[in-house]
């Protein structure tokens, strides 16, 4: 019997994973640019856990004797004016930048769904109200909202992903009052609300789930927008404080008052926030493509 069993599941269960595995080769042909995306992505995240294995030396570590040395063997994108590391600084860099990215959306992201949830489902006065909040906040540049909330808040790296996650939660809202009012008028809906079922569980239970891949796909598009505004709350002083190695306050200090005699400390910094912020959009699009099924074979 355990015999057949197994047979069972080494009938059954090879075909489901070469299946899922052909359907993975398959997208990775057809979306090259969202595959290379992915893999840049899959690299930078390894490296910022693994940055002590990745950066042998100390992004700290101050050696005058060899400061603002030129890219080599020894120092592979060169040292800044005390003679730190600078690949050793990107690489912890990196730590930041992807931490306050993905932290600040997921703030952002939460806070976003809970208020369009809101809006979309019980809509009336409730939806107007909440909507000019939104329009209000919508109205300024969320650079300039970031400014606001930093300077009031302090600079540090918990209140800059505050503030960033506050000024992205009003985009992401709208997308889910709007995924939810399309939503509440099925047939599934009205039948709950007829039988009884409570206002949480019809949100939790039939609405959260029917939205959630636009959710995904915005968010993974917020990150890179959150990047951006970490490294220029970094450039202006107002981020993450020196010596603490980020890609904005690399460019702020050492890359921008070294550019012409030491190019690598403004070039590599900027390489790095370029890569990853356009890994992350051409990953978004990528998984917009695939779940949304009137974009699917395009």
């Amino acid at each position: 019997m355990a015999e057949a069993v197994g047979i069972e599941k080494r009938v059954f269960t090879g075909p489901k994973r070469k299946g899922r595995l052909s359907e993975l080769l398959k997208i990775a042909r057809r979306k090259p640019l969202g595959t290379v995306a992915f893999l840049i992505l899959l690299g930078l995240v390894t490296a910022a856990i693994f940055a002590p294995l990745v950066a042998a030396k100390d992004p700290n570590e101050l050696r005058p004797l060899l400061r603002l040395q030129g890219p080599s063997g020894t120092f592979w994108l060169g040292t800044d004016q005390v003679g730190r590391d600078v690949f050793a600084r990107i690489v912890y860099g990196s730590r930041i930048s992807i931490y306050v990215g993905i932290l600040a959306v997921l703030i952002g992201t939460g806070t976003g769904i809970l208020i369009g949830l809101i809006s979309g489902y019980f809509g009336g006065w409730v939806d107007l109200l909440i909507q000019r909040g939104v329009d209000t906040m919508m109205a300024f540049p969320g650079l300039v909202l970031a400014l606001v909330f930093v300077t009031v808040l302090g600079p540090g790296l918990t209140n800059m992903m505050i503030a960033i996650g506050i000024i992205v939660a009003p985009g992401e809202s709208r997308v889910v009052r709007s995924a939810v009012l399309s939503i509440k008028e099925n047939t599934y809906m009205e039948a709950g609300k007829a039988v009884g079922v409570s206002t949480t569980r019809m949100l939790m239970r039939y609405v959260l789930p029917n939205i959630s891949a636009p959710i995904i796909v915005i968010a993974s598009i917020l990150i890179a927008n959150a990047i951006l505004i970490e490294a220029a709350l970094s450039f202006l002083g107002l981020g993450v404080q020196p010596p603490t190695a980020s890609w904005g306050n690399m460019l702020s200090a050492e890359g921008r008052r070294y550019m012409e005699l030491a190019p690598w400390l403004a070039i590599a910094p900027g390489a790095a926030i370029m890569v990853c912020v356009l890994s992350f959009n051409l990953f978004g699009d990528t998984l917009r493509d695939i779940m949304d099924p009137r974009l699917r074979g395009t």
